[in-house]
């Protein structure tokens, strides 16, 4: 579908210039966009390459000389990457998918869907599952016993829900999500040597052969409104209590959520964040790229970590951390910074050392 460049700055509340006429099918980086695609020039490094693509109109920055970037047209706004939120959605073609319930698809007959659901092929939708207004499944998930999933839904092929989950409004699942696997829990018969070291911070004591029993998750998960969950992310379900995830929160793929988790509001965790089960993270949370969280720790509100932190300890609010174990990060920093001066040091402790014992010699 085409817009004119003035209905795409209507539709995101910025500015239209020049010639907002002209239709728009698609968008393209600046080198790449043809004479009817909106070139992405969001800052001026990104409209240095406006010339070598066809571009005529071009989505710039605030203050942008569009005139003198050869554009017949643009649209400006004061944050446009936050314009490219509304822009993309507009755009976005979708996956092709049908409307409707494929006929391949195996729905309890206990299971209630609005009337506008649309089911993909070889979905399996178990007893008791609800369903809200305009939720879209994609082919080949699974929705468990009892599951509730709220209006607006997105998933993704291939997702995985267990039973007895509750997802809030405007979910989406990327594929191969799996929500409300059982937790990884198990206990030996005797204090193990894992608990001893733990303990003992070190010390394991006689090793013996042990077995594990099973614990079993009689909790579910429960998910808030405006959450994301990324391709292949695992969220566990919780031992007792559910697993809970608040409201807007958003997790990229390959996440590893532990069992009785707590995430507050509008938390962020990126690629390969682990969680430890029984960990709190507070509201507006960022956890970068491999982030670990061990297990039984409270992380406050407002925490920022830099890729690859290891929190083994309680983090207060409002923290940036970095590094392993976790510190504040102006601390690791400089920590970093003295590891590099080591062999400069031990260079010169190493020519003192000689300097005084000549002057031993000497006397």
């Amino acid at each position: 579908m085409a817009y004119t460049v003035e209905q795409i700055a209507q539709a995101l509340g910025a500015t239209a210039l020049g010639a907002t006429d002209l239709e728009i099918d698609s968008v393209a980086e600046p080198t790449d966009a043809t004479d009817r695609q909106l070139a992405l020039a969001m800052k001026p490094e990104y409209a240095e390459n406006l010339s070598e693509g066809e571009a005529r109109a071009a989505m710039l920055w605030d203050g942008a000389d569009w005139q003198a970037l050869g554009l017949e047209a643009a649209i400006i706004s004061p944050r446009p990457r936050f314009a490219l939120a509304g822009l993309s959605a507009m755009m976005d073609q979708g996956q092709g998918w049908p409307q409707g319930i494929h006929p391949s698809a195996v729905i309890d007959d206990s299971a209630e869907l609005a009337p506008d659901v649309s089911v993909g092929p070889m979905v399996v939708i178990g007893a008791g599952v609800r369903i809200g207004a305009g939720t879209v499944i994609g082919p080949q998930c699974f929705i468990g016993t009892d599951t509730q999933i709220g209006p607006g839904g997105f998933l993704r092929e291939g997702v995985r829900i267990g039973a007895r989950v509750c997802i809030g409004a405007r979910f989406v699942a990327q594929p191969g999500a799996v929500i409300g696997g059982d937790g990884f829990s198990f206990v030996t018969p005797e204090v193990s040597g894992v608990e001893r070291a733990r303990q003992t911070l070190g010390e394991q004591g006689e090793v013996q052969k042990q077995s594990y029993a099973r614990i079993h998750s009689l909790g579910s998960v429960s998910i808030g409104d405006d959450v994301e969950v990324g391709a292949n992310t695992c969220i566990d379900r919780g031992t007792v209590r559910d697993t809970r995830i608040g409201n807007g929160s958003k997790i990229d793929n390959l996440v590893q959520i532990g069992h009785n988790v707590v995430i507050g509001n509008d938390t962020l965790l990126c690629g390969q964040v682990g969680i430890g089960g029984s960990a709190v993270l507070g509201n507006n949370v960022v956890l970068a790229g491999q982030t670990g969280i061990a297990d039984n720790i409270f992380v406050g509100d407002n925490v920022i970590t830099g890729g690859s932190t290891k929190a083994l300890a309680n983090i207060p609010a409002g923290r940036v951390m970095l590094g392993y174990p976790a510190m504040k990060m102006d601390s690791q920093m400089e920590v970093y910074k003295n590891l590099r001066r080591l062999k400069r040091l031990f260079t010169d402790v190493a020519a003192l050392k000689k300097t005084v014992s000549k002057i031993g010699q000497s006397d």
